[in-house]
């Protein structure tokens, strides 16, 4: 049986990836910058969700040419 909990992060994790603090989190979230779900009191966010903003937010490195 698969473990449905390594399909979501948690807030903990976001911060420790993104380098912020759990209020920055919050306010990604509450701004649907990170989609994601509540369930009572409880964030679920998807494992896609926060790839996908770290692409969509990612600064391209660009050639330079000599």
């Amino acid at each position: 049986m698969d473990d449905e909990s390594s399909d979501f992060v948690t807030i903990d994790e976001i911060m420790e990836k993104l380098n912020v603090g759990r209020n920055t989190v919050y306010a990604l979230l509450k701004n649907k910058q990170i989609e994601a779900f509540r369930i009572g009191r409880i964030w679920k966010i998807p494992y896609c969700s926060l790839e996908k903003f770290i692409k969509e937010n990612s600064i391209k490195k660009s050639r330079i040419l000599i």
